[in-house]
């Protein structure tokens, strides 16, 4: 009798999880729906192509000087080419989305990743053509400064895998 119980109740929480899962769609924004952060503010068109949403976790200042913040990448969008004086760490929270370092091929990044831009090494990321992407930031030693944004990823850049 315990073994059949256990067999339920089994069966009970993966058609859960099953359901649970069918019910996310990720493309446009309905993949946010999910998020344990507020969306955000739209960022300005002069920095990504598409919506990204920036909301801000934790303030810059004199103690810390770190800032760290989410941002939620509908379909195809991404950022701008920019650098960070002091470097940045992705942490991908749902999704799928690219990621690229200057001179070196475009990367798929996942929920679970974590990513390490160097200092000053010129990057973009945003979300696939076929996923939204949550990603946290973290931007350390921001005495030396944020970041400088450049210009717009061409969409040749954007399909391209090199």
């Amino acid at each position: 009798m315990k073994t059949l119980s256990k067999i339920i109740g089994s069966i009970i929480i993966v058609s859960t999880l099953l359901h649970c899962a069918g019910d996310k769609d990720t493309a446009g924004d309905a993949g946010h729906e999910q998020s344990i952060f507020p969306k955000g503010q739209l960022g300005p068109a002069t920095n990504f192509t598409g919506n990204a949403y920036n909301f801000e976790l934790v303030s810059d200042d004199s103690t810390y000087n770190t800032l760290v913040g989410n941002v939620y990448f509908e379909t195809s969008a991404r950022s701008n080419w920019h650098v960070h004086p002091s470097g940045q760490i992705l942490i991908v929270l749902d999704g799928e989305g690219y990621h690229q370092l200057e001179g070196q091929p475009k990367q798929t990044m996942r929920k679970g990743d974590v990513i390490k831009c160097p200092p000053n090494v010129r990057h973009w990321h945003g979300a696939t053509e076929n996923s939204s992407l949550t990603q946290m930031y973290i931007l350390p030693k921001t005495e030396n400064g944020i970041v400088t944004w450049l210009e717009a990823v061409t969409d040749e850049q954007y399909k391209s895998t090199h």
